[in-house]
């Protein structure tokens, strides 16, 4: 239980500092707007096509960083709820049993 509990204060911390990434992404650039929970593919960009950088690189690359970082951040929470799991059922086999 002892590790478990560390885990997820260590994953916390983790998470708390791509969050900060995130808010910081955010700030870079009005277009990206103020989202934390989902990817920032709803901006369409001047040209035909998105998926290449020619039209307006720096903000489609500063979109792709923030998409992973997003991306990340959602790993980071499926290990802490698996983590949490782990935990919570350590904590019911210990009192109930």
């Amino acid at each position: 239980m002892f590790f478990g509990s560390i885990t997820i204060v260590v994953l916390f911390l983790i998470l708390q500092y791509i969050l900060a990434w995130i808010r910081y992404f955010n700030n870079l650039d009005p277009r990206l707007g103020n989202s934390t929970w989902r990817w920032s593919y709803d901006y369409q960009v001047i040209g035909k096509r998105d998926i290449s950088d020619l039209d307006d690189r720096a903000f489609i690359r500063l979109r792709r960083k923030k998409n992973k970082i997003i991306t990340f951040m959602y790993l980071v929470l499926m290990i802490m709820f698996i983590a949490s799991m782990s935990l919570l059922s350590k904590f019911l086999l210990f009192f109930l049993d």
